[in-house]
């Protein structure tokens, strides 16, 4: 199944300082869920879990709701000390009503309140339980204060959830051709590290660009091609790939390098750099963007366990916080996975090798 289907959550909270946003009415509310979600949702239910006053996390669903979808809501609120929410479901009523029906059932039965459910369309918004005009409550979210002030805190809402695919789509025209260059390349200089034997050598080279690479985004500095499609091969020896998804942290530059590399990369070589870019994301809270990268690494590579896992944790709900702990550091890696073995080229291998995943260049 598509990662797409699984429902995306964002946890926005504690919310950095600068991008705190006030919101006072359903408009408000309205206005600021695609900031929070990082686009303008459509057909689409999100739950936003309060505490106090203070947005906790903010879920989103594709509508039609699937059967036993908010099953994993109640565990997430709990998580994040969540005591109310606001519920918006965005498209027509024979969508949204139902959808919105569903949640607030669900929700009486969990002593979670429910401070509103709004139903929003072309504009107008509808309140499910609150007196409303027949014909709804006029609104512009585009030009709403709430937005301008959301766009000058920094915060970023795309036109739609296809706009944020493109974000991770593969490089076309030009830029695809010159990393094919590259790419075939850096396939040669891999039978040359195979050659001389000396997995260490080609590990430690591997790890030394990682570290490399996020210094180089921190700075600003971007890949050439060349060092990206390295790059790119040296992440399917599992120990490099684990170096990078150790070293994540909240630092922007990590989220920066793996979505360049995702776009940049060869499709049938993007699935590391996609996880990375998934846990990347998933650890900023815009697992939006994580389910989106997942979607690419698992179309190129469907047993990719990183991916596979990322996955299910995203379905369930969960946050990075909670398996945060499980994460090895990099000497730890070392002592589980023991000196470097020439088998540990076989992934690589078998990406450049194989028939049915090398494209036609």
């Amino acid at each position: 199944m598509s990662v797409s289907y699984f429902p995306y959550a964002t946890t926005i909270a504690p919310m950095p300082i600068d991008h705190r946003l006030r919101l006072s009415s359903p408009a408000d509310i309205l206005a600021a869920i695609p900031y929070l979600l990082g686009f303008h949702p459509a057909d689409s239910l999100v739950v936003i879990g309060l505490e106090y006053v203070a947005v906790r996390v903010a879920t989103r669903w594709d509508l039609p709701l699937p059967p036993g979808a908010l099953d994993d809501l109640l565990p997430l609120l709990a998580r994040e000390k969540a005591d109310a929410t606001i519920l918006a479901a965005f498209g027509p009523a024979t969508l949204t009503a139902p959808a919105l029906d569903d949640a607030v059932r669900f929700l009486s039965t969990t002593g979670i309140g429910v401070h509103d459910a709004l139903r929003a369309h072309d504009g107008r918004y509808w309140s499910h339980l609150r007196p409303c005009p027949p014909d709804g409550v006029h609104y512009d979210a585009e030009a709403h204060p709430v937005a301008a002030e959301a766009v000058v805190r920094g915060m970023v809402a795309l036109p739609d959830r296809e706009a944020m695919e493109r974000t991770v789509a593969p490089a076309i025209g030009p830029a695809r051709e010159a990393m094919n260059r590259a790419t075939e390349q850096a396939e040669r200089e891999v039978w040359g590290w195979v050659e001389k034997a000396d997995p260490a050598a080609y590990l430690a080279d591997g790890i030394a660009r990682v570290r490399s690479a996020v210094e180089s985004y921190e700075r600003g500095v971007r890949l050439s091609d060349d060092d990206a499609a390295r790059l790119g091969l040296a992440l399917w020896m599992i120990r490099v790939r684990d170096e990078a998804w150790t070293l994540i942290d909240d630092r922007p530059a990590h989220m920066t390098l793996w979505r360049d590399l995702t776009r940049r990369l060869s499709p049938h070589l993007v699935t590391p750099a996609a996880s990375l870019l998934a846990a990347s994301a998933w650890r900023m809270g815009d697992c939006a963007l994580a389910s989106m990268a997942l979607d690419r690494a698992l179309k190129a590579e469907p047993r990719y366990t990183m991916a596979l896992i990322l996955t299910e944790a995203i379905a369930r709900l969960l946050t990075p916080q909670d398996v945060g702990d499980r994460m090895p550091t990099p000497e730890q890696l070392d002592r589980e996975m023991g000196p470097p073995l020439m088998s540990w080229f076989t992934p690589i291998l078998q990406r450049i090798t194989d028939p049915d995943l090398v494209p036609h260049r």
